[in-house]
């Protein structure tokens, strides 16, 4: 089922979805949105049930005998368990906030873990029109063209980019501005894009040369962009330094090249 040769297939499939899906977030993204609150500013719209039921609908009638992670729906059943089996872990809008704002930095982030390990991702931004996609061990790619990361070595020049997360309590902000206060210092300048999917698409298409979040919503931020980062020459790690945990809600990315002053920086920062 996920032998070497039936991986190319699983990205076929991942990426037809993706572009499908991606056709509703664009028709949508021009319209009036419905929007709810998740939390105090945490946001779902209709967009993303329909895109979610879409892309899983479309797996499993390819491939039943997966399992099935999603953000709003197996996420609200507090179902999230990752085993061994092939994992389908589908964000199918990430970056919600920004759709709602008409701001173009939203995207489908469809990645499969195989024995707990992300080997397929795709990460589709429609408004843009730009499809990144990676299968373990045969590199990444952007609109088809091979894509790596920076060559950038020292953090003075580096360009960073982290999410602000969604929670608003006191001691939570204080952490976070802290270590945008520490960090600023240290490199050329910070960038919040909205989506952490596209962070770490844009480690992996060198155009930001450091990431880190901690405390995004869940596996489906990551599981795509942790392959495609890998596939282009990129680190992805735990922001201790430690190794990357999928499920552990924290994760940092960088080139070769400046891992080691990152993750230095970061545990000054904390």
């Amino acid at each position: 089922m996920a032998e070497k040769d039936s991986l190319d297939e699983f990205l076929d499939v991942a990426v037809d979805v993706a572009k499908k899906a991606g056709e509703v977030i664009r028709k949508a993204f021009y319209q009036t949105k419905h929007v709810e609150h998740k939390g105090s500013v945490d946001l779902v719209t209709e967009t993303d049930k329909s895109c979610e039921d879409l892309i899983f609908n479309h797996l499993k009638d390819r491939f039943p005998s997966h399992k099935f992670i999603g953000e709003e729906t197996t996420a609200a059943n507090g179902v999230t368990q990752l085993t061994d089996e092939p994992t389908w872990i589908v964000d199918p809008l990430d970056g919600t906030t920004n759709f709602v704002h008409g701001f173009p930095f939203v995207c489908v982030s469809i990645g499969l873990t195989i024995q707990k390990v992300p080997t397929v991702g795709v990460v589709y931004n429609p408004i843009m029109d730009e499809l990144f996609t990676a299968i373990n061990g045969k590199g990444a790619h952007l609109n088809g063209n091979p894509i790596k990361v920076s060559s950038q070595s020292e953090l003075v020049t580096s360009l960073l980019a982290t999410e602000a997360g969604t929670k608003r309590d006191k001691a939570t902000l204080d952490a976070t501005t802290n270590r945008i206060n520490s960090l600023l210092y240290k490199v050329r300048s910070i960038r919040m894009g909205g989506s952490c999917a596209l962070g770490l698409c844009g480690i992996a298409c060198g155009r930001i040369d450091l990431f880190y979040e901690c405390g995004f919503g869940g596996p489906w931020d990551v599981a795509a962009g942790a392959v495609i980062v890998k596939e282009a020459g990129g680190l992805i790690f735990d922001p201790s330094g430690n190794d990357f945990d999928i499920t552990a809600q924290r994760i940092a990315a960088s080139n070769p090249l400046v891992k080691d002053a990152f993750v230095e920086a970061l545990q000054q920062s904390a």
